[in-house]
């Protein structure tokens, strides 16, 4: 896999878009801006909790990592708007959208109300997911989902969950054109793309982070424990079922996320489970980490 700089990446790439809104003081603000523009209302406040995690109940059941956990502030009842950037268009991948994102509500939901709490008290939560393909092939660029009725389509049905899949190239349905122009921004984060007021705040923002000294040694520690595996046998050890289902193009990706799980203390075991990979292959990325 061939290194890009890291004032290169855009923000549809995983690393750039955790680091941008994990930054103090500028990600509640970038994320603040974007979830704005992409509802179409003002967002006063937001929290963001960068790559949370929800584990199994048990060893054997999946747990997920979410690329970007923000919630609104409300008088009468929060917003957990959970963004996911998706650059994996594969097929298989794509049908199952819909199945994935429910899978994220149920995990949400599940961890938002306390034992005992009313019902009426469960967060509102909505699912971004933000893709330069077109995750139903109808070139739209916004599909909404929301439960309905189906016996009568006008009652009014609301459970606080809604998902909304964003085609970056999507035409039809008139879009705003901020919407497009953040889009557009997001798939190819360049100066020229920053075609607005907020976009500029956002390209200047996110500039001071591709430029922070700390997140500039991060990328390249990530790149350089990706390609140790790599060489290390990586490309033979998948082949042997070292790496059930991931593309070699998601090491760097999963090298990080394998990393960060080990620094909260988890087992080889819980982090193979979760990811769904071979424990031989989680213990070897731990042990280069312990060692770099």
């Amino acid at each position: 896999m061939q290194k890009r700089n890291l004032e290169e990446l855009n923000l549809l790439d995983d690393f750039l878009m955790g680091s941008v809104l994990s930054y103090p003081g500028i990600g509640p603000e970038v994320c603040r801006r974007m979830v704005s523009i992409i509802l179409n209302r003002e967002i006063k406040q937001i929290r963001i909790i960068p790559q949370k995690v929800y584990f199994g109940a048990d060893t054997d059941k999946h747990g997920i990592r979410l690329d970007v956990y923000a919630e609104e502030k409300a008088d009468d009842l929060n917003t957990v708007y959970d963004i996911e950037p998706d650059k994996d268009g594969r097929e298989s991948l794509r049908l199952a959208l819909p199945k994935r994102a429910r899978f994220y509500h149920a995990k949400i939901d599940a961890d938002s109300l306390a034992s005992g709490e009313d019902y009426g008290k469960l967060k509102n939560v909505i699912v971004i997911f933000i893709c330069p393909y077109d995750p139903f092939q109808l070139n739209r660029m916004v599909y909404t989902i929301k439960s309905c009725c189906v016996e009568e389509p006008d009652l009014v049905y609301e459970d606080g969950a809604r998902t909304i899949f964003l085609y970056t190239k999507g035409i039809k349905g008139n879009p705003p054109a901020e919407l497009q122009r953040l889009l557009q921004y997001l798939e190819d984060s360049r100066e020229e793309n920053a075609k607005d007021a907020d976009l500029m705040a956002i390209h200047q923002m996110v500039q001071k982070v591709k430029h922070d000294r700390e997140v500039s040694l991060e990328y390249m520690k990530i790149f350089e424990r990706e390609r140790l595996i790599r060489e290390d046998g990586y490309a033979s050890g998948k082949e042997d079922g070292y790496i059930s289902g991931k593309e070699a193009g998601k090491e760097a990706e999963l090298v990080e996320i394998i990393r960060r799980k080990q620094q909260t203390g988890l087992s080889a075991d819980d982090i193979a489970e979760w990811l769904e990979l071979d424990k031989k292959y989680v213990e070897k990325v731990m042990k280069l980490k312990e060692l770099s």
